[in-house]
């Protein structure tokens, strides 16, 4: 594969160079069947099942949470992405069990 770099500005059409260059390499072939076989149905069946996996360790549950108005305030003031925040707040105590101790009482 090639790279192709040229510097245009808003307006400029590509160099006829370069659009010769990117036409003769869109002509050959992008993949190699000996440097890359096709797969077996038993390695894609594979492939499904790892990536269904995958997708289910990234599943969260959704969580209905009473928070107090104020701290609620605060956490919106950060912004869009707020309840990742959040998340990685609550993650942060629930695992380290020294802060977790002091909250209790």
């Amino acid at each position: 594969m090639a790279i192709i770099s040229s510097r245009i500005r808003v307006g400029q059409k590509p160099p006829k160079e370069v659009i010769k260059r990117i036409k003769e390499i869109a002509k050959k072939p992008s993949h190699y069947t000996e440097d890359c076989p096709e797969s077996t149905p038993e390695a894609l069946a594979e492939f499904a099942a790892l990536a269904r996996a995958r997708r289910q360790r990234k599943v969260k549950p959704v969580v209905a949470l009473r928070v107090e108005p104020e701290a609620l305030e605060k956490y919106k003031s950060l912004g869009s992405g707020y309840t990742g925040i959040m998340a990685d707040v609550l993650n942060y105590v629930a695992n380290n069990p020294e802060i977790l101790s002091k909250v209790r009482g």
